[in-house]
């Protein structure tokens, strides 16, 4: 087999079974083990990211290029020319080499047929321009809902936002600084030769100029590092552990900002998550980061206290509630293929449940901070400001720019602000006596 003819080939399975509702995360760890090469796994994930960033201009492309559609039974082929555009126009690799390969990469799908179709689809998108869509949901491969709903929610920065999502994300690094300080990390990869910056805040972040695998991290084995968005990290600012208190991360896999807010302070942490196998990744990531045995690690649903709680109220609350994940895009572009606007509705119904839910086991005088990786209103400062419509000991509490800009109660991150990723976040305090 010609070189990077299976690298295309295993990027068009990948890209196929996303497109049929498959995770590209839980597909990319499933099957870029069968390459050997590290550039190899490297390339196919990059042609899946930007395959995905720009599916519908591209699909807009070939409807006007064919003469026919490809039937459902060659959805591997259709994934093929994604991935031929994606090297032309995203990746701008060198004509020749790119349609050979991807043209022989038919062959190893078992569809020799298409050899010639794929072959002649990509030189002539080197002869011509792709043809392009005035509409700014197909220029910009979001949906329509998604686009309707950011305009509505975002009229003056809709556009960028659409702009960002087709951007890679940057690698943010978060030193634990149980095992060492920041400074002293980041002399560990000056060492290394890692490019990297310094953000004013989090104060535990570094900011890579380059993607990386986690192992060649310096230290990573030992514990001295994590990947998490700048954003993420945000949250243990906001919530601000103390030494001694009783703190739950209600919806806690796959562990970081647990992880984070253990780093910080000493403090009892318990950690629920609805999915025991999503439980087992949040004791890897502690036992990596040395905080085994730190956490009380509970295979629960946080909307049914009375399964889980013991009747002793906490001091903190973390409420990282499930999301439409419209911040994340950059980092899971899969999000554009497999969201739809029910889904919005049903998520803010559960987001409201776990905020009643979990309010009685806070204390008086406690903090409860409501997060999510959403930028749309209904998920984020409508929803917060129905619970605290409904709610009359609850009060919002004030938090400072890092945060983003003020949006009702809490505060908002636009995604690519600050190289970060969209974020909401709502500090909230419950009165009454202690």
């Amino acid at each position: 087999m010609k070189p990077g003819v299976a690298a295309r080939a295993l990027a068009a399975r990948i890209l196929a079974a996303v497109l049929d509702g498959r995770s590209l995360k839980a597909e990319l760890a499933a099957r870029l083990g069968t390459l050997p090469d590290p550039r190899d796994r490297a390339f196919v994930e990059a042609l899946c990211f930007e395959a995905l960033r720009r599916r519908r201009r591209y699909d807009f492309a070939l409807s006007r290029w064919m003469a026919r559609p490809l039937a459902r039974s060659d959805a591997e082929v259709h994934a093929l020319l994604l991935v031929g555009l994606t090297q032309l126009d995203a990746l701008q690799l060198a004509a020749h080499g790119a349609i050979g390969a991807t043209a022989e990469a038919a062959r190893a799908l078992d569809r020799p047929r298409h050899v010639g179709l794929v072959n002649a689809l990509l030189r002539r998108a080197t002869r011509e321009p792709l043809p392009h869509n005035d509409d700014p949901a197909v220029a910009s491969s979001h949906p329509d809902w998604l686009v309707a709903a950011l305009r509505a929610d975002w009229p003056e920065d809709w556009r960028a936002i659409l702009d960002a999502n087709l951007q890679p994300a940057p690698a943010w690094l978060r030193v634990n600084t149980r095992v060492q300080s920041r400074t002293a990390y980041v002399g560990r990869l000056a060492e290394a030769g890692i490019e990297h910056a310094l953000p004013e805040a989090p104060a535990e972040a570094v900011v890579l100029a380059g993607s990386i695998a986690p192992q060649r991290l310096p230290g990573w084995e030992a514990g001295a590092v994590s990947l998490q968005d700048g954003a993420a990290q945000l949250v243990a600012d906001a919530l601000a552990p103390r030494a001694g208190e009783r703190v739950l991360d209600a919806c806690a896999a796959p562990g970081g900002k647990a992880a984070h807010l253990l780093e910080r302070a000493d403090i009892a942490l318990t950690a629920l998550d609805v999915d025991p196998q999503r439980l087992l990744r949040i004791g890897e990531t502690l036992e990596r980061l040395g905080l085994a045995g730190r956490a009380d690690l509970r295979a629960a649903d946080a909307a049914e206290p009375a399964t889980w709680w013991d009747g002793v109220p906490f001091d903190v609350v973390l409420l990282d509630a499930p999301c439409s994940g419209t911040g994340v895009v950059r980092r899971q572009p899969d999000i554009l293929a497999h969201r739809r606007q029910g889904d919005i509705e049903a998520l803010a119904g559960a987001q409201a449940r776990l905020l009643d839910a979990l309010w009685p086991t806070l204390r008086p005088g406690g903090r409860l901070l409501y997060s999510t990786c959403s930028i749309l209103r209904r998920e984020n400062a409508r929803q917060v400001e129905a619970f605290l419509g409904r709610t009359p000991d609850a009060r919002a509490l004030p938090l400072d720019d890092r945060f983003g800009r003020i949006d009702g109660r809490g505060r908002q991150r636009l995604p690519g602000v600050d190289g970060m990723d969209g974020f909401f976040y709502a500090l909230l305090e419950k009165g009454g006596r202690e």
